[in-house]
């Protein structure tokens, strides 16, 4: 009557989502206040400016048909030349706009990708820690999911193991960087011996590996630090792209599919995008949203603030004892728990109403996720709080 496999998807939400809605609950009971929620990466921080005004003016100058009708299924030609030209103007990549495909966000760049790749016997390999869903995602297509792990003492790849790993059924890699859950930015020098072990493998094995970068937290990066654009550095490339944490807007599903124009066979590559967005009803991306992201090219919210959450927890965490992951990205704090077990340590770290992601679905044991894309305000509540948690194993 039902597809027991959906129904077990349904019944077992994801760790983070369960724990959000734990926090809901408690919030309810206690107040928010009380309650320190640190579980999922729902930007706290308001859109820039730009983006309440270009609606506002779209709502006001623009026929309401046509900027609520439908866009072509693969979006709207004009912003897909906008997010081309930006690709080549700030990373200096070509990507012809007939390569880009406008999507419902990161999640549907990543199901469309890998349902456009996969054939009978493939496998797609990623690093731990790794976004939970990237197993649902991958397995949903049939292939086989296949996890290589990274150093634990800064958290980039471990090549060593990923070339043990590579096999002729081995259809592609996801990298993900700024990282989620640990923050950590894949370096240059891990990029560029990254790429080359793909070619070489590929030559070995008789097919291209494709690259497929997940780059929802590009632009959250601190200090100095720079993140290598892979289309420059590997042909094969398929990057995925959300303006859900750049520009705050998560709730409105927006992103894009960029194929390199490099690529072997990069208009076959697209077309099966396209038709695998057509399969999975996943054509014509919001049509405001759309139009907005064509206007705000490159601007992201106030991550000044996120930078100060960061160092403020940085500081304290690891005068009260805690071991945690330099975070270069994104806006979360990987921290190592007072306990192997990491499930038994968010579990108690509940009774001090601390509401952090065990790493067990990351992919890792023995660590927790913080989220530190809420308010300075919430942060600064909840010191007291870890460092109770800490005493607590002394």
């Amino acid at each position: 009557m039902f597809s027991k496999k959906m129904h077990d998807l349904g019944t077992s939400p994801s760790v983070i989502r369960d724990l959000f809605e734990y926090g809901n609950k408690r919030k309810a009971e206690i107040g928010a206040d009380k309650v320190f929620d640190f579980s999922i990466g729902n930007p706290s921080v308001e859109p820039p400016a730009k983006v309440a005004e270009t609606i506002e003016k779209l709502l006001r100058e623009s026929d309401g048909v046509s900027l609520h009708g439908y866009t072509s299924g693969a979006g709207d030609m004009g912003v897909r030349t906008a997010i081309s030209e930006y690709i080549e103007k700030i990373h200096g990549a070509k990507v012809s706009p007939s390569h880009i495909y406008m999507t419902c966000g990161a999640a549907a760049s990543l199901t469309i990708t890998l349902g456009a790749l996969f054939e009978e016997g493939d496998e797609f390999i990623t690093f731990a820690p790794f976004f939970p869903e990237y197993r649902v995602f991958v397995e949903s297509t049939g292939a086989k999911f296949t996890v290589a792990p990274s150093d634990e003492k800064d958290f980039q790849p471990d090549l060593a193991a990923l070339e043990k790993l590579i096999s002729p059924a081995t259809k592609g890699i996801i990298i993900n960087s700024p990282n989620n859950p640990s923050g950590v930015v894949v370096s240059e020098e891990n990029i560029v011996k990254l790429c080359e072990l793909l070619k070489n493998k590929s030559t070995e094995i008789g097919h291209p590996i494709v690259l497929i970068a997940d780059e929802p937290y590009r632009e959250l990066v601190y200090g100095d630090v720079r993140v290598p654009y892979l289309m420059n550095y590997y042909d094969d490339t398929i990057v995925c792209y959300s303006y859900s944490k750049s520009l705050s807007l998560p709730g409105e599903r927006i992103g894009y599919i960029a194929v390199s124009d490099r690529m072997n066979g990069a208009d076959d590559a697209f077309f099966a995008i396209c038709g695998c967005g057509r399969s999975l009803g996943f054509v014509c991306a919001p049509s405001l949203f759309q139009r907005v992201v064509k206007e705000c090219q490159g601007m992201t919210s106030d991550i000044s603030i996120y930078a100060k959450n960061r160092q403020i927890l940085l500081d304290a965490l690891t005068s009260y004892g805690y071991r945690c992951i330099q975070p270069d990205g994104a806006f979360y704090l990987f921290v190592e728990a007072l306990e192997p077990d990491a499930k038994a340590f968010s579990d108690r770290a509940k009774k001090y109403e601390l509401l952090l992601v065990p790493s067990d679905s990351f992919g890792v044991g023995g660590y927790v996720r913080i989220s530190y894309c809420v308010s300075t305000e919430q942060i600064q509540a909840s010191l007291p709080a870890f460092e109770a948690l800490a005493k607590s194993y002394k």
